[in-house]
């Protein structure tokens, strides 16, 4: 992924409530990563509002911008808002690559303990970063908002909701707003995702699969002030194909085989029966005696049998291909490591 970093110079205050100096690599309580496509208007407002915020919750932060090939004033008015705060830091990508690579170079660049993300259009209130950071101190790993009530139009809201409803049914993860874009994750939990196409809708689900703990809280919503939605029915559509693809890494990826041979194993012994009956059909006594050749079933049979040697043998070319990709630390999730220096 190519990209401009706007922090070559090393920050002096990084956000800390007594504005003591600290390098590049000092602690950081909290991040905020903000994935940014033509907000310009949105910008100012949205870092007061975020200053004011952090400020009050008097722990060290960072903002980091990540322009994603914005087309308007966008990273001019970056520039300024990094020019006029050293806790401002921006990425600026050469073209539009899409929300999670945005998101995937914004946690690559953050250093805090916490890590919130948050959308640039207003909607999300930074008055609720308090409420995240409670829920997170009560031991849960991911926490996800939930705008209620929602002050979208119809045509979001209905989408939504079934897109919701799905995710829900089919991957147990029980969220009301599996897409809300204001999240809080602990650090740890950052360093052991995945994600690349359009995941970030599921990164709920990617952690709840890897044992983390997974919440919601109620957040407040507000009306888009600027700009335009980039909602759109193929976002939609896209949404559920990403959802097959989560489904089957959280269900089959250590064991693709347990998916494709039985389907392999079904087409071939339905392929195979109806073939028989077939065959028993032509010769039996008590057969019909049709000549075989003109029983259009017989090819579905012969159809179903080749789809399922398919299907086994890309079970067996899947397996390999997991054998040597194997990492050990993708099998498992460490949540507390006690040494000899713990003991007392």
């Amino acid at each position: 992924m190519v990209m401009e970093q706007m922090d070559a110079a090393v920050p002096s205050r990084l956000g800390s409530p007594d504005g003591a100096a600290n390098g590049r690599h000092a602690h950081i309580d909290i991040s905020v990563v903000i994935p940014v496509y033509n907000e310009e208007q949105s910008l100012p407002p949205l870092h007061q509002a975020l200053t004011e915020s952090l400020r009050r919750v008097g722990k060290s932060y960072e903002l980091i911008f990540v322009d994603d090939g914005s087309t308007d004033g966008t990273f001019t008015a970056l520039r300024e808002l990094h020019r006029a705060d050293d806790t401002v830091r921006v990425v600026r990508f050469r073209r539009n690559f899409g929300k999670t690579p945005a998101l995937v170079a914004g946690f690559a660049e953050a250093r805090g303990d916490v890590v919130f993300t948050m959308d640039a259009d207003l909607q999300d209130d930074p008055d609720e970063i308090p409420q995240f950071l409670a829920r997170l101190d009560e031991g849960y790993d991911l926490v996800s908002g939930w705008k209620y009530p929602r002050l979208d139009p119809v045509s979001k809201t209905l989408p939504s909701r079934i897109f919701n409803g799905t995710v829900s049914l089919t991957t147990g993860v029980r969220l009301h707003d599996m897409n809300c874009g204001f999240k809080a994750y602990r650090r740890e939990l950052l360093d052991e995702l995945k994600l690349y196409g359009e995941l970030h809708r599921f990164i709920p689900v990617l952690a709840h699969q890897r044992g983390f703990r997974v919440t919601e809280v109620p957040v407040r919503h507000h009306p888009r002030k600027f700009g335009r939605s980039k909602f759109g029915a193929r976002r939609f559509l896209r949404g559920f194909l990403d959802l097959l693809v989560v489904l089957f890494l959280t269900s089959y990826l250590r064991t693709p085989l347990r998916l494709f041979g039985a389907l392999g194993l079904v087409s071939l012994v339905l392929g195979i029966g109806v073939d028989l009956y077939i065959v028993l059909d032509r010769f039996l006594p008590f057969g019909s005696h049709q000549e075989i050749h003109n029983r259009p079933l017989l090819f579905v049979g012969i159809l179903l049998i080749i789809f399922g040697i398919s299907f086994v043998l890309t079970g067996l070319q899947s397996e390999m291909i997991r054998h040597f990709a194997y990492r050990p630390s993708e099998e498992y999730s460490v949540r507390q490591r006690l040494d000899h220096e713990d003991r007392d």
